[in-house]
């Protein structure tokens, strides 16, 4: 591989010269860039961003902690914080774990090694390793999504709990009063909120929510059929509201493969408005929010953060959620025929 001194040679001046044609640091004259250039181009010449980096005291690079690549909501997210930071200079190195907190720690370690300029944690659960861990980082930093206690960082969010009541509120204007709830993991800040609002639209609406009515599962869609199953194999309700769309994607399937007509039979609403939920059948309702304006609120901040890294304390930033109608939501079934 070709070095700096390789170039200098090729192009018959010194490498000091070189470097400052590589990084602006001293006016030369065209002649001298040009042959700088020609050289670059022949040797195939790569700067080591590793020396740039000690002597500018920035990688221009951001870390990005996902606690799953394959759910479409985070790679939503990753695209509108990728898209803010190239727009910005920077790279993202993104980092899967998998919902796996020991390789989300390890994950953090190698980000921290490599000396990024800041870090952006859609955490994985409640894992007080990490919560350890983030909390003892120097870097800038912004939390998306989940909230985490005792990280003292900037957070961007969407309204969970409000979500949760709109949707479950559009189900009860519907004429539905026995709605089943399915969450993600019961221990998750996220499923809690959205079960807070859920149970705060039922009872406001003075319909009752028994135990039956309230199961969790993964956040994934084989976590939603199966959950659905145990509903529609028994004595079902007339809608479910999925604590996610990939939730409700896997109630989509388990009623497809019992005949059950949606939303004629059966209503379901989901959460996050990913753009898969345009294209399944029926169209999914869902709470929705813009996953890529979230992205790149998170990574604006960010970039603040790290352009005046003690601007006073932690911000959040909490994004409004808003009803998306589509297909998979009616009336209840023998309200049906009085809406047709």
């Amino acid at each position: 591989m070709a070095t700096i001194k390789d170039v200098a040679a090729l192009a018959g001046i010194s490498y000091t010269t070189v470097s400052h044609v590589l990084n602006k640091t001293r006016p030369v004259s065209e002649q001298v860039r040009l042959k700088v250039e020609a050289a670059i181009v022949e040797l195939d010449y790569v700067p080591s961003a590793v020396a740039r980096s000690l002597k500018a005291r920035s990688t221009a690079t951001i870390g990005l902690l996902v606690p799953n690549s394959v759910n479409p909501y985070f790679a939503e997210l990753a695209r509108g914080i990728e898209d803010a930071c190239e727009r910005n200079g920077y790279c993202v190195i993104l980092c899967n774990s998998d919902d796996n907190p020991q390789k989300q720690r390890s994950y953090l370690r190698v980000l921290l090694e490599k000396r990024i300029d800041g870090l952006v944690v859609a955490s994985v659960g409640e894992d007080s390793d990490l919560l350890h861990s983030l909390a003892c980082v120097r870097t800038p930093m912004v939390i998306v999504d989940r909230e985490l206690d005792g990280v003292d960082a900037d957070l961007v969010r969407i309204d969970h709990e409000h979500g949760a009541y709109l949707a479950t509120r559009h189900l009860l204007e519907l004429g539905h009063r026995d709605i089943a709830y399915i969450g993600g993991p019961a221990e998750t800040g996220v499923s809690q909120l959205r079960l807070a609002g859920f149970r705060r639209a039922m009872g406001e609406a003075g319909a009752a929510v028994g135990a039956s009515r309230v199961l969790h599962c993964d956040f994934t869609s084989p976590g939603g059929h199966g959950a659905a199953a145990q509903l529609l194999d028994g004595n079902r309700p007339t809608a479910i509201f999925a604590g996610n769309d990939m939730i409700g994607f896997g109630v989509l399937r388990a009623a497809a493969e019992r005949n059950i007509n949606v939303p004629g039979e059966l209503s379901v609403i989901g959460f996050d408005d990913i753009e898969l939920s345009r294209y399944v059948y029926p169209p999914l309702t869902t709470v929705g929010q813009s996953i890529r304006e979230l992205g790149e609120s998170a990574a604006a901040l960010l970039l603040s953060r790290i352009a005046t890294p003690r601007q006073g304390s932690a911000e959040q930033r909490i994004v409004a959620p808003r009803i998306v109608q589509r297909e998979s939501t009616g009336p209840r079934p023998d309200l049906f025929n009085d809406y047709r």
